[in-house]
């Protein structure tokens, strides 16, 4: 059961009783994606062609986000993203990402990221395609190499079999040579896991109400 709650920025995120944990913090939704997966990932990358890879679709925030980004730098962007438990139609039509008073976002292109087909590219504006894979992560036969990972899983604590070695190393075997990886979590044993991998890991300040966070890059 999810539970749409209003974060510290106005921005809804999710609440899941199963696992008891929020989608993303309560100091504020979209400023925690704009700081981790955009100013810390998508933003330190100058090519003109990316190709990008989400671990954890969720609300389609990210994604929202970055098809933004796509279009206001026209710059074309590849994304594809994994979900094994897509939310219902009746709750992502209620979240504010379009309307609320801070922010303010494509309504079309949220309405056309969340309608559109799994398994299959859609193209959502000039520069931005989306592909949704409805699986587990650690089942996801990967085709594409990435420039850019958005790793957005729940926390490691809830969540511990997709933080493992053998995901990050799934990952890390298809990126490129320079791709980053972001994710919000700056633990110590996920620090040291994606090192012994071969990731340079770098622990950058995080978002509000967090110390920090992880970038981590094959070098």
């Amino acid at each position: 059961m999810n539970k749409i709650i209003e974060s510290g920025d106005g921005s809804h995120t999710l609440y899941n009783e199963s696992i008891d944990e929020h989608y993303h913090s309560l100091n504020g939704a979209i400023q925690e994606s704009m700081h981790v997966f955009i100013k810390n990932g998508l933003k330190c990358i100058s090519k003109k062609e990316i190709n990008i890879f989400e671990m954890g679709f969720g609300t389609g925030l990210n994604a929202l986000l970055t098809a933004q980004v796509a279009i206001r730098e026209q710059r074309k962007i590849n994304y594809t993203t994994v979900e094994k438990f897509p939310l219902d139609k009746n709750l992502t039509d209620k979240l504010n990402y379009s309307d609320n008073k801070t922010f303010k976002f494509s309504k079309e292109d949220f309405d056309k990221i969340h309608q559109a087909v799994w398994d299959k590219w859609h193209q959502i504006n000039t520069f931005f395609r989306i592909r949704k894979i409805k699986t587990d992560m650690k089942d996801v036969k990967l085709d594409g190499i990435y420039d850019l990972i958005y790793f957005d899983a729940f926390s490691p604590d809830k969540q511990p079999d997709l933080w493992s070695e053998q995901v990050f190393k799934k990952l890390f075997n298809r990126m490129n040579k320079h791709a980053i990886l972001v994710t919000y979590s700056a633990k110590g044993i996920i620090k040291r896991r994606l090192e012994s991998i071969g990731f340079k890991v770098e622990r950058l300040p995080g978002p509000p109400g967090k110390r920090h966070m992880i970038r981590a890059i094959k070098e």
